[in-house]
């Protein structure tokens, strides 16, 4: 099973019991302007969506979200890699609790999960995806390399997002879009 450690903060698999975080998470206003409604309104719901979603995509794909906790447990948000249709390349995506935000921990998770992809998933090129407007994703993703493509929409969905990339330093000059 998944465990990544940094210096605050512990990521696992989420399962289950990660329901409250889950339900949490995904109705916090912030949540739903700069990600989307993901129609999750209970714990049941919660569960099936963790099934439905990170679980099925550890199975599949050997990534997904992880719950994010604090070293002495308290859970405060999910990051990790999704592979997610309309992109080549799996995204970086994370979400923390209100009261956890502005603190580091996003960064934090984040350059952990940027260097378990890099070191022991050998990956050379990572997307991310965010709305134009949400300047705090924006900074967060520039601040750990990663650079604008250009913008594109996901199948199904009808916002236009921000696809940013990151690639190794032996691809910083490729002239390629990942799309």
């Amino acid at each position: 099973m998944f465990q990544l450690k940094t210096p605050n903060l512990v990521l696992h698999e989420l399962c289950d019991d990660d329901a409250d975080l889950i339900l949490n998470l995904l109705n916090d206003a912030d949540f739903l302007q700069n990600i989307g409604d993901r129609g999750v309104r209970n714990l049941e719901q919660a569960r099936i969506y963790i099934r439905n979603g990170p679980v099925t995509m550890y199975r599949q794909h050997n990534v997904g979200l992880y719950k994010v906790a604090l070293k002495e447990g308290t859970a405060i948000g999910t990051c990790g890699l999704i592979k997610r249709e309309g992109l080549r390349v799996v995204d970086l995506g994370f979400a923390f609790l209100p009261q956890y935000r502005g603190m580091g921990y996003a960064l934090e998770a984040a350059q952990g999960v940027m260097q378990y992809a890099q070191k022991q998933l050998g990956l050379e090129r990572i997307a991310a995806i965010t709305l134009p407007g949400n300047t705090p994703s924006l900074k967060l993703l520039k601040k750990i390399g990663f650079r604008v493509e250009g913008r594109i929409t996901l199948p199904g969905e009808h916002k236009e997002l921000l696809l940013m990339l990151w690639k190794t330093s032996s691809h910083c000059h490729s002239s390629s879009k990942e799309k």
